[in-house]
């Protein structure tokens, strides 16, 4: 009776605090932009926000129901690494927490390195500007074969079904941080930075530049980046020109063209119209060091 109560529980007092936590970002953001918007908001708002939707309504279907049936599942049954390794019960929730951040750095770079799936992947990235409607701005069928690598992800981690939607819930609060146009004071930003993704170290991955956008993909931790050589820092916000330099046109980002972009013949993407290459923005030649403004 208590596991269902907390399911219900689950159901109507995440998706409540998801929804403050993108309106108080949204708020922020509007107030201290870290970066110029290049597009008009509400039309881009309206096309976000209709991507979202259709991406979350995917995913509860298929991602959430799928994952929380195999946790319970793996729980029931010591399956997965987290669930095998001989630990306290708090050890293991963080380690199980931990591993699935990292399982999602690979699943991030595979998105940006496997053709076909760039093909869909690349929808999240068309936003020619970067704020909280762009978190959850995916392709609604990457969502729903993302779901087999939830699958995977679950079973080899080894998760019980509240380290699940402990993930879940923080995954989706720093996506939404991470996304924001939200200029922080840098010192403070730094500081975070040295735990966790923030939106400049985020908005170099939403460059336009190929070897921009081929690094910083961490989600909750930047450890990973810093584990695999895939960490970029050293370039202002002013340089950082968001979108994918060869789907720059208004007609690019409508609605049913972002639906329809993974089955058209691919451009390009890292040349502009004009045949130029994005040139980088970075300052020296080392890719970590301190954010810059």
């Amino acid at each position: 009776m208590a596991t269902k109560e907390f399911m219900i529980d689950y159901r109507f007092i995440v998706p409540a605090g998801l929804a403050c936590t993108f309106v108080l970002l949204l708020v922020a953001e509007w107030f201290f932009p870290l970066r110029r918007r290049r597009r008009r908001f509400a039309r881009r708002f309206v096309v976000n926000v209709c991507m979202t939707a259709m991406a979350f309504a995917v995913g509860s279907v298929s991602v959430r129901s799928v994952a929380l049936a195999l946790a319970g599942w793996a729980s029931e049954h010591s399956v997965g690494l987290s669930l095998i390794v001989p630990v306290p019960g708090v050890v293991r929730v963080v380690l199980g927490f931990v591993l699935m951040d990292l399982a999602f750095y690979y699943w991030h770079w595979l998105n940006h390195r496997v053709p076909v799936m760039w093909r869909f992947h690349n929808v999240h990235h068309l936003d020619p500007d970067m704020d909280v409607s762009t978190s959850f701005r995916f392709h609604f069928v990457e969502v729903l074969y993302s779901t087999a690598f939830r699958a995977v992800q679950v079973c080899l981690v080894g998760v019980v079904p509240v380290t699940y939607i402990a993930y879940e819930v923080v995954f989706q609060c720093a996506t939404m941080f991470h996304h924001s146009n939200l200029r922080l004071p840098i010192r403070l930003e730094r500081w975070l930075n040295m735990v966790f993704v923030t939106p400049r170290m985020h908005g170099i991955h939403h460059s336009v530049v190929r070897d921009e956008t081929n690094s910083n993909y961490s989600v909750i931790f930047r450890w990973w980046d810093r584990l695999h050589g895939t960490l970029r820092l050293n370039v202002p916000q002013s340089a950082i020109d968001i979108g994918v330099a060869a789907y720059r046109e208004q007609a690019d980002n409508r609605l049913t063209d972002l639906f329809l972009l993974p089955f058209r013949a691919q451009r390009d993407y890292w040349l502009f119209s004009d045949g130029t290459v994005p040139r980088s923005g970075r300052v020296g030649e080392s890719r970590t060091g301190e954010l810059l403004e």
